[in-house]
């Protein structure tokens, strides 16, 4: 190999370490940011205009038309954690984004899982479409079963919307 097929080896290398982020699994957007706005239980807009779903969950629904029982109850709470606060945000490299195009992230804030606290508390179920979320839908399937059990937000006061289908 000669010295400049080296060099050139070794940007290339360096550029597609770049363009996939950490570990070779691909970028699929900034670790924090501040949430401009909560648009329900599980679906948030950054100060950047990117939005997000939250992976592994899903919120009763209170958009296009509906108003599904404890959807408002799930947009409130989500408001409480995370409106106007810088959030961490953490992917799962095999799907960046969902089919609608939002953005595919586990939201942290204050040391806490946002998507994990919804399950635990009632205001959301878990919504595994795989492949992302893979490595902890039996942890949540869990937290899931234990909220359900205990009657925890929703489960105590609805029995009809997507999380009862």
């Amino acid at each position: 190999m000669t010295a400049r097929s080296a060099i050139v080896l070794a940007g290339l290398t360096g550029l597609a370490l770049w363009a996939t982020g950490c570990g070779g699994t691909p970028a699929c957007g900034p670790s924090h940011g501040v949430v401009q706005q909560v648009i329900d239980g599980d679906t948030i807009v950054m100060a950047d205009g990117t939005k997000i779903r939250y992976l592994l969950i899903n919120a009763q629904e209170i958009t296009k038309g509906h108003n599904d029982c404890y959807g408002q109850e799930a947009r409130a709470y989500n408001v409480d954690l995370v409106q106007g606060k810088d959030v961490q945000l953490t992917y799962d490299p095999k799907q960046c984004k969902d089919r609608f195009g939002r953005t595919l992230a586990y939201i942290g804030v204050g040391g806490q899982s946002v998507n994990a606290l919804e399950v635990q508390r009632g205001y959301a179920c878990v919504d595994y479409i795989p492949p992302a979320g893979a490595d902890k839908v039996a942890s949540y399937q869990t937290m899931q079963s234990t909220a359900q059990q205990q009657q925890r937000g929703m489960w105590g006061a609805c029995t009809v919307g997507p999380c009862f289908q």
